[in-house]
């Protein structure tokens, strides 16, 4: 009698061992589809973010976001009175975003401010003109946080609608950047971050 005891303790170890072993790929599986899950949700806020979408939710939840009217451009059109944050451009669509010092995007049409030009960032004559160029726009992101109104001036050679950018303040935001040093009047002839 002892060795059938035996012999069925065994058997029953052997099947808790077996019944643990294929508890443990599934086990696995799990949790590397709750891994690939985190991750393809924070890239999606990120796609998010850089196409300023989750800004302008955030900012719409926070009450921090008014129109005034339906946009900026075209021809005789409103202009856009704006509160809050407005992210840097990244590499998705485009919506509502800086790309630079003195061009952006509003609700999917990219503009520029008129009468006056600030350093290039993505293609510099020299590294001081990128840094002055992040550093304008850094300034006019930090500018427009606490609100600005967009009113439409026409439209340059490739298409952009010419803006000129009112500050909750009242100032004038590219009179702000040429009085920093981090803009110059439109058009020049020179490049006077490179010396």
């Amino acid at each position: 009698m002892a060795q059938s005891t035996r012999t069925s303790w065994r058997s029953a170890s052997t099947r808790r061992r077996r019944r643990g072993a294929w508890r443990l790929p599934f086990k696995l599986a799990r949790e590397a589809l709750l891994v690939a899950a985190v991750f393809l949700a924070a890239v999606a806020v990120g796609r998010l973010h850089e196409n300023g979408v989750a800004d302008e939710f955030f900012a719409a939840v926070e009450g921090g976001l008014s129109a005034t009217a339906s946009g900026v451009g075209g021809h005789g059109a409103a202009a856009a009175s704006v509160h809050g944050a407005l992210p840097v451009c990244g590499r998705g669509e485009r919506r509502t975003c800086l790309v630079d010092g003195d061009t952006g995007w509003a609700d999917g049409r990219k503009w520029r401010l008129a009468r006056i030009d600030t350093p290039e960032v993505f293609s510099p004559a020299c590294p001081a003109e990128r840094r002055i160029g992040e550093q304008a726009t850094r300034r006019l992101q930090a500018l427009l946080s606490q609100g600005y109104r967009l009113a439409a001036d026409g439209t340059d050679r490739y298409g952009r609608d010419l803006v000129t950018i009112t500050l909750a303040d009242g100032r004038d935001a590219g009179r702000v950047l040429m009085g920093e040093g981090l803009a110059q009047p439109w058009p020049n002839r020179s490049n006077p971050w490179c010396g």
